[in-house]
């Protein structure tokens, strides 16, 4: 199986055989030997003074490039390998410049740039092999993350209509005890007017019995004792009063009576005497 990795364009070799006679040459060969020796600083020392001197030389910027490359500087490298793709002359120069851009790009995980300047080194030379493994690699690593992506908003979107979801039922609970606070609220108002209903008409009640006088009697007991307050007869019939009187005088004189009769019955009976002989 093989092993996945990136594929970088520094064989100092290559570039060391653009040296040619020269001060510029001389910069670009020594910057060359000291990369080799892994002295980057040095190496980045005499780049840029053959870039003082030259400000198009290609190898010169792409050789920089490389520098910051392998010194994890990768925003410098990008800059250089961009300058090296405007300046080149030939496809081979555009070919190794956009390779190791889309090397840049997967160190950053700008996976969707490293496919495309995979993609433009493809363009300038189809029958590489190593551009078209990176390449490959570069397109799996946008997919999964792609899919991470998608995955993530997926789950927001749960979590948002989640919360969307719980909030619309603490709403609905809220709500419902609201209703029924008011209906509680509404059965002690109609039980609290009910009581100063009651109240009132107690109140009024004692009102009236306290606007009463205290000597005031219930109407038949006050005629007893006011006659004149007492209710007109008709003309002819007598009060009970009269009529108890009537009656007694009638019980006298039938006694009377009476008695005369009986006094009247004692004297006709004949007295039984002695016998005289």
């Amino acid at each position: 199986m093989r092993r996945l990795g990136l594929y970088v364009f520094i064989v100092m070799g290559s570039i060391s055989s653009y040296a040619q006679s020269g001060v510029i040459d001389n910069h670009i060969y020594e910057g060359n030997e000291n990369w080799k020796a892994s002295q980057f600083q040095s190496a980045e020392s005499e780049y840029r003074k053959a870039i003082a001197l030259d400000g198009k030389n290609t190898k010169a910027y792409y050789n920089l490039g490389n520098t910051h490359y392998r010194d994890s500087a990768y925003d410098e490298a990008t800059q250089r390998y961009i300058q090296t793709q405007k300046l080149a002359g030939n496809r081979n120069e555009r070919h190794a410049a956009f390779h190791n851009l889309g090397n840049v790009m997967m160190q950053k995980k700008a996976y969707e740039k490293a496919v495309e300047a995979y993609k433009n080194a493809l363009r300038n030379n189809p029958a590489d092999e190593q551009t078209r493994y990176n390449y490959a690699l570069a397109k799996k690593m946008l997919e999964q993350e792609q899919q991470q992506q998608q995955q993530n908003q997926d789950q927001q979107d749960q979590d948002k209509q989640q919360n969307q979801d719980n909030k619309d039922q603490q709403d609905q609970q809220k709500d419902s005890e609201g209703e029924g606070d008011d209906k509680k609220e509404e059965s002690d108002q109609d039980s609290d007017e009910g009581k100063d209903g009651k109240d009132q008409e107690d109140s009024k009640s004692k009102e009236d019995e306290k606007g009463k006088p205290k000597d005031q009697e219930p109407d038949d007991k006050q005629q007893d004792k006011d006659p004149k307050k007492q209710p007109q007869r008709p003309k002819g019939q007598m009060s009970p009063e009269q009529i108890k009187q009537l009656l007694e005088a009638m019980n006298n004189q039938e006694k009377q009576v009476q008695d005369k009769v009986n006094a009247k019955k004692v004297k006709g009976v004949p007295v039984q005497g002695k016998k005289d002989w």
